[in-house]
């Protein structure tokens, strides 16, 4: 095998690996950001896993993150919790890099 297919094999592979840990940090922070704002509203233990599983399979509705956020801003809407769309883009933010250093470690 040539030195270039060599290298295109390499990037190939690297480019899988980084998109499987892109994918697995999204679905952990969609986890993490279900069982947060299924504490403001007010859900414990087996409904809150619950909740953050919905959360997660959320994310399957469409391409980027509107899909979850429109979900648990309308929960959190729903159930009178005051939080800021900020504070709730800024916490799906904080998660993320939770769950980056999580799915690495």
């Amino acid at each position: 095998m040539g030195s270039m297919e060599e290298r295109e094999r390499a990037f190939e592979n690297k480019f899988v690996r980084d998109e499987e840990t892109k994918f697995r940090a999204m679905a952990r922070r969609n986890k993490l950001l279900g069982l947060w704002v299924a504490e403001k509203i007010g859900k414990k233990d087996e409904e809150a896993e619950a909740y953050a599983r919905d959360v997660v399979k959320a994310d399957f509705e469409e391409a980027g993150d509107e899909d979850v956020f429109r979900k648990v801003r309308a929960d959190l809407d729903a159930s009178g919790a005051s939080i800021s769309d900020a504070d709730l883009r800024a916490e799906m933010v904080r998660l993320l890099e939770v769950a980056i250093d999580q799915v690495k470690s």
